[in-house]
């Protein structure tokens, strides 16, 4: 465990160290697009963050490397070479759709190229648990399809959530941990060997959305582009291919008596399927729902609109801030009750608590304008938001408001990406030497 924490502290510290430096040199680059219609910032912003986390994802790998008890997975498996080698590419096809703006079906091709380049050097499903049957052998070309897809779908799935200050990150971060629970357990607690690389794969990805978290909160100094998006959810799809169709279920010993027993009995062993199915859900339903809606008005799928959750949720009432906290709720409710139910499926408790946070989601979800006051002893302690006004304030005018919305052209001083080529218009002017107050 040791080794592991200390792959993700070294991959959140190299990407948290270079997202400064790139989100200058993406400024200078200008790779800072002009706000567009369905974008809810206000601000031009810029992008490129991802090659922050590709150094962060190298520099896991390199670390992991040279670390004694995580040595064995490069020694003894391809599949980190095969991450690095469709990070690559996918990266770099990243990189020139947030500077030139790529075409979408390029992009889709990339991807399948990325995806058939980890299919090459070894990274595919093998095997797949099926319900009543047990473990089915696949053959070369259906196991090169089925990775294929999945690499593409979860792709285009994390790829389609990123659209709020810190949403993808933290939602693939909330995501990579459960699965790295998950993994480590099939490792450590079965001795399955072959689970070492999903877990590794896990740890860094964690590491890699941590470091780029506190620069991509709201309001985000920097987005991680296509070139953040893509590659985070290509290495959440290498993961799960790794330990869904490399790790035979029948090692897990989890069946009781024959493979065709009582559907409880047997739910555990289908878990290594469910988990990565289930910890996209929400990126997942959102991208269902976006090609059904486009494709209803007649649209291209992979037109762009104003008709994701987390859109619905701004425009229910919701604050920017509390709409990516509910979507994270969600994440993890979904991910960890999936992981729970792994770990003991017979138990009731977890049905429960599943159902009743869920109750607590709706719940949240009804109360878009509901915000809480804290005692006047305690105004000191939460943030300013929460305290208690002592006057009440005269609405400004509907003209400033409708100015205050207004958005920024790119190059104007104030906007989240003008700090580094000019000053901040909020810090007040030094007044120069010999003039009065």
């Amino acid at each position: 465990m040791r080794e592991y924490l200390l792959t993700l502290c070294v991959t959140a510290a190299v990407t948290y160290l270079l997202t400064g430096p790139v989100r200058k040199f993406a400024i200078v680059a200008g790779a800072m697009p002009e706000i567009r219609a369905r974008d809810v910032h206000r601000e031009p912003t810029p992008r490129l963050g991802g090659i922050a986390m590709f150094f962060g994802l190298c520099a896991g790998l390199l670390v992991a490397d040279h670390l004694a008890n995580l040595n064995e997975v490069f020694s003894k498996s391809n599949e980190p070479r095969a991450l690095l080698s469709g990070a690559a590419l996918i990266w770099l096809i990243g990189v020139l759709d947030d500077k030139f703006e790529i075409d979408a079906l390029i992009k889709l091709g990339g991807q399948m190229i990325a995806a058939g380049v980890m299919v090459m050097q070894g990274l595919t499903i093998l095997w797949l648990p099926i319900p009543s049957v047990g473990s089915v052998a696949l053959t070369q070309w259906q196991g090169t399809l089925l990775t294929v897809a999945l690499v593409v779908i979860t792709i285009n799935a994390v790829n389609f959530v990123d659209g709020l200050d810190g949403l993808a990150a933290g939602m693939v971060c909330i995501a990579a941990a459960a699965f790295f629970l998950y993994a480590y357990r099939v490792w450590v607690s079965y001795g399955i060997e072959a689970a070492a690389p999903a877990t590794l794969f896990a740890a860094i990805l964690m590491g890699m959305c941590l470091g780029f978290l506190p620069h991509n909160m709201h309001p985000a100094r920097i987005f991680m582009g296509d070139s953040g998006s893509m590659l985070i959810g290509l290495v959440l799809a290498a993961g799960a291919i790794s330990i869904t169709g490399q790790v035979d279920p029948d090692a897990l010993k989890l069946f009781a008596g024959s493979e065709k027993a009582a559907v409880h009995q047997t739910v555990p062993v289908y878990i290594p399927l469910l988990l990565p199915l289930t910890i996209i859900a929400i990126p997942a339903a959102d991208l269902i729902l976006a090609i059904v809606r486009r494709t209803w008005r007649g649209q291209s799928p992979f037109a762009a609109d104003r008709g994701h959750l987390h859109h619905r949720l701004l425009e229910v009432g919701h604050s920017h801030s509390r709409a990516v906290l509910i979507m994270y709720f969600w994440s993890a409710l979904i991910a960890f009750g999936a992981l729970a139910y792994s770990v003991n499926s017979a138990s009731m408790w977890i049905v429960l608590g599943v159902v009743f946070l869920s109750a607590i989601g709706l719940l949240l979800l009804l109360l878009p304008r509901f915000t809480p006051r804290t005692p006047r002893w305690a105004q000191h302690f939460v943030p300013p938001r929460y305290r208690r006004r002592a006057a009440v304030e005269e609405p400004a005018p509907a003209a400033a408001v409708e100015e205050s919305r207004a958005p920024v052209a790119a190059g104007v001083a104030g906007v989240n990406g003008a700090t580094a080529l000019g000053a901040r218009s909020r810090l007040p002017e030094r007044r120069k030497a010999g003039t009065s107050r």
